[in-house]
């Protein structure tokens, strides 16, 4: 009989932190987030039994008494808790009623349709945190969840604090370092399997979600053909601002095809459901400072390993300088090509994640005629914020922060800090003008 499969080994989360403060305080913690990122592998570890909602029998037994399943051993963790909506009424009435800490956990991986959510959001009493792919820093981590000694770091923490910490060292990555995680994607079990097995893999999670998930999302028939190139099309415009109206354009590609406007709206209300679509809100801070911003959000999907999947290119074609005739059909400015909005599309993924262990949101700015854009901004509680941009780039110039100075010289010190993001091996401030160049994979929470 041949040996059972060794279990994978679990890898640290940047979010584990936050699930220990919040379970030592709070009557529960709801975790969000696309399938296959490690929800459930996390919250077992906070948690002291698992129910698991995506299995029928039981979901079927909760269903019929779903006060009965919040016992004890507590925290009772809820795994794709909007199999059983009611689930979440149960837990805010039970922490009404019992106001110790840690009494539950809920994950899940879409939010119920309209007609099955429960009456009451949890707002107040459970508390959510949206959990996303493996930023860089978790995949760089060794086993014992610490970082090596003598890897040089720059903390996004130590950044909103507005000391201007001093910024320097060196990253061993290069070019071929993030064109090779681009592609592997963050999904946890994915991204450690060989090129082949991993496409097949991640072609695998493309086709349940076009063929089932859209369509219970929705709550109503959904075309796979037609979700897929609506899907492909979002991959295409990554890191872009690229209007409803032209992205069916792309997705059609002509063939005569076009679905009608409700439609697609309803297939990027279901992907956005199910946290695949992913887009960066633009940020209007008050004021006068700034005039005529605009307000459509930037284009992300959840991975952009699976952007890369569904665009059909591979590390080497990203190394070539591929631009698939889809993404040459979206009219946008890209830094980079394919690859730099790939790469930008990376540190978000990473970025989002530390703003949030930060308590610090995460937003963009535009012009309205896009005459300045500034790729990223984590924004404090007190609307103080990091600028950020990223270049696809091993040297940064003048040119390359002309957009952050624009920003800073209009706001002041509501800007704490300016950086540049880049792909080169070195990490320190500008002389000109103290602004941070950072490589992407030295940054940490």
């Amino acid at each position: 009989m041949a040996a059972p499969p060794a279990r994978r080994q679990y890898i640290p989360r940047i979010i584990d932190a936050e699930l220990t403060e919040l379970l030592a305080g709070l009557g529960a913690v709801m975790i969000q987030g696309a399938k296959a990122i490690g929800k459930t592998a996390t919250a077992q570890r906070h948690a002291a039994r698992t129910v698991r909602l995506d299995r029928g029998a039981v979901a079927d037994v909760v269903r019929a008494d779903p006060a009965g399943a919040i016992r004890e051993p507590f925290p009772v963790f809820f795994d794709e808790w909007q199999r059983v909506p009611a689930i979440l009424d149960e837990v805010r009435t039970r922490i009404d009623d019992d106001p110790r800490p840690g009494l539950a956990i809920l994950a899940g991986s879409a939010e119920p349709p309209k007609a099955a959510r429960p009456t009451h959001t949890g707002a107040g009493r459970i508390v959510t945190r949206r959990m996303r792919p493996l930023t860089l820093s978790e995949r760089l981590l060794p086993a014992d969840g610490r970082h090596a000694d003598g890897r040089d770091t720059v903390s996004v923490a130590a950044l909103l604090r507005g000391t201007r910490p001093a910024v320097r060292g060196a990253s061993p990555w290069g070019l071929a370092d993030y064109a090779r995680e681009i592609v592997a994607s963050g999904f946890p079990a994915i991204r450690p399997l060989p090129p082949r097995l991993r496409a097949a893999q991640l072609e695998g999670y493309v086709e349940h979600l076009v063929t089932r998930e859209v369509e219970e999302a929705n709550g109503a028939a959904a075309n796979p053909a037609t979700v897929r190139r609506w899907l492909t099309a979002y991959a295409a415009a990554t890191a872009t601002t690229t209007s409803l109206e032209k992205l069916r354009d792309v997705a059609t590609a002509g063939d005569g095809t076009t679905p009608a406007k409700t439609t697609v709206l309803r297939y990027r209300d279901a992907l956005e459901r199910l946290f695949i679509y992913d887009p960066v809100p633009a940020w209007k801070p008050g004021g006068t400072a700034l005039s005529r911003l605009g307000e459509a959000p930037k284009i992300h999907l959840v991975d952009p390993g699976l952007s890369a999947h569904l665009l059909g290119v591979d590390e080497g074609a990203l190394m070539d300088g591929a631009m698939p005739p889809l993404v040459e059909a979206v009219p946008a400015v890209r830094d980079g090509g394919l690859f730099g909005a790939l790469f930008e599309s990376l540190v978000a993924q990473s970025l989002r994640t530390y703003a949030q262990a930060a308590d610090a949101a995460h937003h963009y700015v535009r012009t309205h005629g896009g005459e300045r854009e500034v790729d990223g901004l984590l924004v404090r509680w007190d609307h103080r914020c990091v600028a950020y941009e990223v270049k696809l780039a091993g040297a940064v110039g003048s040119d390359d922060v002309r957009h952050l100075r624009w920003l800073r010289d209009h706001l002041g010190d509501v800007v704490l800090d300016a950086v540049v993001i880049h792909t080169g091996p070195e990490a320190y401030r500008r002389r000109e003008d103290g602004i941070a160049v950072v490589p992407a994979a030295m940054l940490v929470p």
